[in-house]
């Protein structure tokens, strides 16, 4: 049984390793693998807390590389089923010494695209405490919006927290206005949302942290909103109480944002797990955030909770017990 469950597309990346080159220029490249919703898994498994993964991959050599990586990161895989004559999504991803690296999807039609509500209501939540979502599995087909929602259901009915992240990825939307609609439906069966502010920005039309985080507590369900706000850390603001700030940390060299975000989703999950306060979840998912933006892979920052401690040791700070 497991405390924390997901649900997302796995997706093989393809990393090319010559820096600065188009991706139709280059010609070296590493395989390994990502997918927002899986990076959460892994850096909440890594933090030592037991997870299951719901997904779908081809019956075919990436599926298999998928499956075994997961394993690998001590991700359960009860629920990740391979498909027959349906590919695994897959990525590629440039090499940049500066900014947002260009990538490009292979996942139209993919295994998980096509997954069925029939496997999310053969999961067992028993042990569950915590389902984490994100905008961009509900943005791949209209069958994983309809597990997505269902999976929000039966966390809800089984008294569980959902956390969800809007993780807008407008290429993956027919129109902006269809994308808005849908992630702010979603939220509503959220108990804990983390925007980052542009995001926050698209979806509600707010300009302030704390005026997004008013906007997504209006809905009955939702208990908190953590605002993601960069390298200056994250604004948080429960319901019926004052919002305020936790400080980000000072990076020296930014290598690769990709997966901060996730990073951040983690920090949070992983110290609610712990019945930590939100104040030190904030402060967990900035310095995820931080730590993973210092590497090059999706997933690689992500520590481990001696790796985390030294951390904090390094930016002097004190957490109460």
């Amino acid at each position: 049984m497991s405390e924390f469950i997901t649900m997302g597309e796995p997706l093989v990346i393809f990393a090319a390793t010559q820096i600065d080159s188009s991706l139709v220029d280059a010609t070296n490249f590493d395989k390994t693998m990502g997918g927002a919703e899986l990076n959460v898994a892994i850096g909440v498994s890594r933090l030592h807390h037991s997870t299951q993964y719901i997904s779908q991959v081809g019956d075919e050599p990436l599926g298999a590389y998928v499956e075994k990586t997961i394993q690998h990161h001590h991700v359960g895989t009860k629920y990740l089923r391979q498909v027959r004559n349906l590919g695994t999504g897959h990525q590629f991803k440039q090499l940049v010494s500066h900014g947002d690296p260009g990538i490009t999807y292979y996942r139209k039609n993919s295994a998980a695209s096509k997954i069925e509500t029939a496997a999310v209501d053969q999961v067992d939540l028993s042990d569950v405490r915590i389902g984490h979502l994100s905008g961009i599995f509900a943005a791949v087909s209209e069958e994983t919006l309809t597990a997505e929602k269902r999976l929000m259901q039966r966390l809800t009915e089984k008294g569980a927290l959902v956390t969800f992240d809007p993780n807008l990825r407008p290429q993956l939307w027919p129109n902006q206005t269809k994308m808005i609609q849908t992630i702010n439906e979603l939220a509503t069966h959220a108990d804990v949302i983390l925007p980052g502010i542009g995001e926050g920005k698209i979806l509600t039309g707010y300009d302030t942290p704390e005026d997004i985080a008013n906007f997504y507590l209006s809905n009955r369900q939702t208990k908190a909103v953590i605002v993601k706000v960069g390298p200056k850390g994250s604004y948080v603001k429960a319901r019926h109480e004052q919002g305020y700030f936790v400080s980000g940390f000072h990076v020296e060299h930014v290598v690769d944002t990709v997966g901060a975000g996730d990073g951040f989703a983690l920090g949070v999950i992983s110290a609610l797990l712990e019945h930590k306060s939100l104040k030190e979840a904030a402060l967990r998912g900035n310095a995820i955030g931080a730590l993973q933006v210092q590497t090059p892979g999706d997933n690689d920052g992500y520590p481990t909770p001696e790796q985390l401690a030294l951390f904090y040791q390094r930016n002097q700070v004190v957490i109460s017990s």
